[in-house]
């Protein structure tokens, strides 16, 4: 029974992840329509700055990812200022290539700077609770308990600012948005380092129980892009549920069939549902 709840532990541990980088990516889609395919590479800048802040410059765990999460933010609004609004107005394929393009010269530049090499990051978190036999690091138990903090922390932004509400106006109508004089660009920058913020937080998280190296969101996004597809593109509600239907088919699949596998389970549950409800589990639009 232990080993049960052991994989129940893990499925919410990558459910976490999962869901909170799909939550910064169903974001920017609900509410710019920008598939973001470099939304990975600010995860991978995110676990290298926490690195950085962590072991060149010896800050502590909580000072790293707060550090992280400053500058991807900035990074993430300066693709929006640099790259997507000047093609607000060009075809939907050229947002597509050029977030492309910025996840490949994001890459190149962390590889410029660190090498390709794999890199382990320490954690003040290092121990283990035990519970009756259940064992839980307590670097997963973070990840967990942070990822709800977090989930908290963005429905309270959005429901009880100012700033949340007009967000959330963009995400329900832009054409009304712009009637009540809702300034597209404010809104535009504040999503897009929302969804920076995210992906450095869920870095910093993740990082000291996984490597850290130049490729290491490619497989997140792979997954975050399944996981908002499952969930209703631009659907917050369905970006969590998503990540955790993800996590618990990786940590149940990889423990009870293959750990070969489950990738292909993910992948599979995911052509199956969709198979039953085509639009996802909820409803378009980020709310």
């Amino acid at each position: 029974m232990n080993l049960f709840f052991q994989n129940i532990v893990n499925g919410l541990t990558l459910g976490s992840i999962y869901g909170l980088v799909a939550l910064g990516l169903t974001l920017v889609y609900g509410i710019l329509h920008i598939p973001n395919f470099a939304h990975g590479a600010l995860y991978m800048v995110g676990a290298f700055m926490s690195y950085f802040f962590m072991v060149d410059l010896g800050a502590h765990y909580w000072i790293a990812m707060l550090g992280s999460a400053a500058v991807v933010a900035v990074l993430a609004v300066l693709c929006e200022r640099l790259v997507f609004h000047p093609l607000r107005h060009s075809p939907p394929i050229h947002d597509k290539i050029a977030a492309i393009g910025i996840l490949l010269f994001l890459e190149a530049v962390v590889q410029m700077l660190w090498g390709a090499d794999f890199r382990r990051m320490t954690t003040p978190f290092m121990g283990i609770m035990n519970f009756d036999g259940l064992i839980i690091p307590q670097q997963r138990a973070l990840i967990i308990v942070g990822a709800i903090v977090l989930v908290i922390a963005l429905q309270w932004f959005l429901r009880k600012t100012m700033t949340g509400a007009t967000i959330v106006a963009m995400a329900q109508s832009r054409e009304g948005a712009f009637l009540v004089g809702i300034d597209a660009n404010r809104v535009a920058m504040m999503t897009f380092a929302i969804s920076g913020i995210l992906a450095a937080f869920a870095a910093t998280l993740y990082a000291p129980i996984n490597l850290v190296y130049p490729a290491m969101g490619h497989v997140v996004i792979m997954k975050a892009f399944v996981i908002i597809i499952l969930g209703g593109m631009g659907s917050i509600p369905g970006a969590i549920v998503g990540g955790m239907i993800i996590g618990f088919a990786e940590a149940f699949g990889g423990f009870y069939i293959s750990s070969s596998y489950k990738d292909i389970i993910a992948f599979g549950l995911l052509v199956a549902i969709l198979s039953f409800r085509p639009q996802g589990l909820f409803a378009k639009g980020a709310h």
